[in-house]
C-alpha cells in the first residue's frame, strides 16, 4: 500500500481487478439472484486463503463500496467500476493513479 505522499512506481499504469458483484451491506444483496452462492464462495474459499497466508480476510462479501474505499487507500486516483451485460456475477474495477 502507497502512502498518501508517495509517487506511484507507473504514473500511467492501469489495474484491472475482477471481483464478485455485490454491496458491502447485506441488505442490498437479497434479491441478487446468485445472493447464497456468493455469500458462500467466500467463506469457503477467499477468507481461508486469506486468513491463511495473514491477510485482512474482508468477510464474506467485501463489496463494490468496500472495495472502491481499500483501492482508493492503496493509492489510486480514479476507481471506475463497469458491468458486463451477460455477467451477473462480477464487477470490473478499472484503477489508474
Amino acid at each position: 500500500m502507497m502512502s498518501a505522499d508517495a509517487e506511484p512506481d507507473r504514473p500511467d499504469g492501469v489495474y484491472l481487478a475482477q471481483d464478485i458483484k455485490g454491496s458491502s451491506h447485506v441488505h442490498l444483496n437479497r434479491d441478487h439472484p446468485l445472493g447464497t452462492l456468493l455469500y458462500t464462495v467466500p467463506c469457503m474459499h477467499c477468507m481461508t486463503v486469506s486468513l491463511a497466508q495473514n491477510g485482512a480476510g474482508l468477510g464474506a462479501m467485501w463489496g463494490r463500496e468496500q472495495a472502491e474505499e481499500l483501492m482508493r487507500a492503496a493509492g489510486f486516483g480514479t476507481v471506475a467500476v463497469h458491468e458486463l451485460p451477460h455477467d451477473i456475477q462480477n464487477y470490473y474495477y478499472v484503477c489508474r493513479p
